[in-house]
């Protein structure tokens, strides 16, 4: 890498690149974890060198239960990323969220089935504190952005992150709705814990691509519907996310950049060596 990377994206359905970015070089990474769900493009953006990832691969060819969710996080901590926008498309399970708004929500409600969303086990045990799972102060700039940009923004909410990839039934729509949920996705609750146990600061940009089924004109959700509205609002979310960046970085005081500080629970003479070496990137400053 020519210059050091401190800021990384994800692009989820319908953004899979970016205009602005400048300087590109392609690196493809290995992991302990497996492959990637493609090469991180290393450009300039807004003066910053960012790393920048399409979630679902090229053309689109992963389901939301096929991400490898590891290794993509820890893909971005080997290139040094201390912050990650994520841009994913959303459903709005509110009347007054509408298709084409911007959601930056601050809370999570857990819909999948099974998928791995932690780096530990194998002989080292780590609990993270995840109360509060998106970075504050990320978050922040997200949303200042996100009016910068002139869109129609939400700030707060809660993501049902479902596990898909078939759509919700309109009896599960009107349960989270009762709950009081404001919207529904299936990718960035994974990422998130994840990001916080690497201790990156993450933040989501939830494109509303529809409203949910229980919406009486919306009984119907298709995927031409949903890429329509998303890459409709494609260019909004490059604005706002090329916003976001131009902030950065900041001084990272919230738990995100400590989270393991009082998180590992192993005993350091009981932790398997090969576990030790393959986790550095992550708990290296922890043992050294």
């Amino acid at each position: 890498m020519s210059q050091p990377v401190s800021i990384g994206i994800i692009g989820g359905s319908g953004l899979y690149d970016m205009a602005e970015l400048q300087d590109r070089e392609e690196h493809i990474l290995q992991t302990p974890f497996g492959d990637p769900s493609g090469p991180y493009v290393l450009a300039t953006l807004r003066g910053r060198r960012v790393a920048f990832l399409a979630r679902h691969g090229h053309g689109h060819r992963l389901t939301p239960s096929e991400l490898n969710f590891r290794a993509n996080i820890f893909g971005f901590k080997m290139l040094g990323v201390e912050w990650i926008v994520s841009a994913s498309a959303v459903g709005s399970l509110r009347e007054d969220i509408k298709p084409l708004d911007i959601v930056v929500p601050d809370q999570f409600f857990d819909r999948t089935r099974g998928r791995v969303s932690t780096f530990f086990g194998d002989g080292l045990v780590a609990h993270v504190a995840f109360a509060h799972p998106f970075c504050p102060g990320l978050t922040k700039i997200a949303v200042e952005a996100v009016a910068r940009a002139g869109a129609r923004g939400h700030t707060g909410g809660t993501y049902v992150c479902m596990e898909g990839p078939q759509f919700s039934t309109i009896a599960e729509s009107n349960f989270y709705r009762k709950a009081g949920f404001d919207i529904i996705g299936m990718t960035n609750l994974q990422e998130a814990k994840l990001a916080r146990e690497a201790e990156i600061c993450y933040a989501t940009l939830a494109l509303v691509t529809d409203y949910d089924c229980w919406y009486p004109e919306h009984d119907s959700v298709t995927v031409e519907m949903v890429i329509a509205n998303l890459l409709g609002n494609a260019t909004t979310a490059q604005q706002v996310i090329a916003n976001t960046v131009e902030r950065l970085p900041i001084a990272r005081t919230c738990e995100c950049a400590k989270a393991l500080s009082t998180a590992i629970l192993t005993r350091p003479e009981a932790i398997p060596a090969a576990v030790k070496d393959k986790l550095r990137p992550i708990v290296g400053k922890y043992f050294s």
